[in-house]
């Protein structure tokens, strides 16, 4: 069964106020929509986001598109959303483009700060394809990858490792110019310099090798680029 990750990227004219407030504000830092049924106006989805609940919310209220919300806290800064919303035109055209016999949409799909939405789709090549196709013409429309389907990014890595590469990256050990080291990586993980950096280094390699899984088509929404 053949897999695609996608780069969907909305305009100004077509991108939701709720993801646009993700984009403008520093409130939030995540946004999956984790399930929908797109099958009945209005439609129902679940979200879960990581950010400023009250300012969400307050975004939330000034959208006239939506029927009912509740929102459920949850660990740390995260909290999930229950939604009820009649879809702009746009929206709902992306939803018809995968309903078909055998496209699944593979969730979460991400709404990005850089007016992107990322997801995974699986199923036969054709159907695919015709997906592609149907989806608006106005959005600028990214395949990140072919291949067969295998999980999602990390997929395999230990536990150990997730949590290193994890600490690095709240620390900055990431970031160009670099702001943490190896000591202060070493330190969060309770452990060793030498084993922070063999963690480190295998996972990356891991990482790397599943980037350059399958075939890496481009811009064009089109299979066989």
């Amino acid at each position: 069964m053949k897999s695609l990750r996608l780069t969907v990227e909305h305009t100004a004219e077509t991108i939701h106020p709720v993801h646009r407030f993700v984009c403008e504000s520093d409130a939030v830092e995540r946004e999956l929509l984790l399930q929908g049924n797109t099958t009945d106006d209005p439609e129902t989805f679940l979200f879960y986001v990581e950010g400023d609940c009250e300012a969400y919310e307050a975004v939330l209220d000034g959208v006239p598109a939506l029927a009912e919300y509740d929102i459920t806290p949850a660990d740390g800064d995260g909290f999930f959303l229950y939604v009820r919303e009649a879809s702009a035109d746009t929206d709902r055209a992306i939803f018809e483009a995968f309903q078909r016999e055998t496209v699944v949409v593979v969730p979460p799909v991400a709404f990005l700060p850089d007016q992107t939405m990322r997801l995974t789709v699986i199923g036969h090549g054709d159907q695919l394809q015709a997906s592609l196709g149907a989806l608006p013409d106005e959005l600028a429309v990214r395949i990140d990858y072919v291949g067969e389907y295998a999980g999602e990014p990390g997929r395999s890595l230990t536990d150990r490792q997730r949590e290193a590469v994890a600490a690095a990256h709240e620390l900055g050990y990431y970031e160009v110019p670099r702001e943490a080291g190896l000591v202060a990586v070493a330190a969060a993980l309770d452990c060793g310099e030498g084993t922070a950096s063999r963690l480190l280094r295998r996972a990356e390699a891991r990482l790397v090798a599943e980037a350059l899984e399958g075939r890496h088509v481009g811009p064009e929404r089109s299979l066989d680029g």
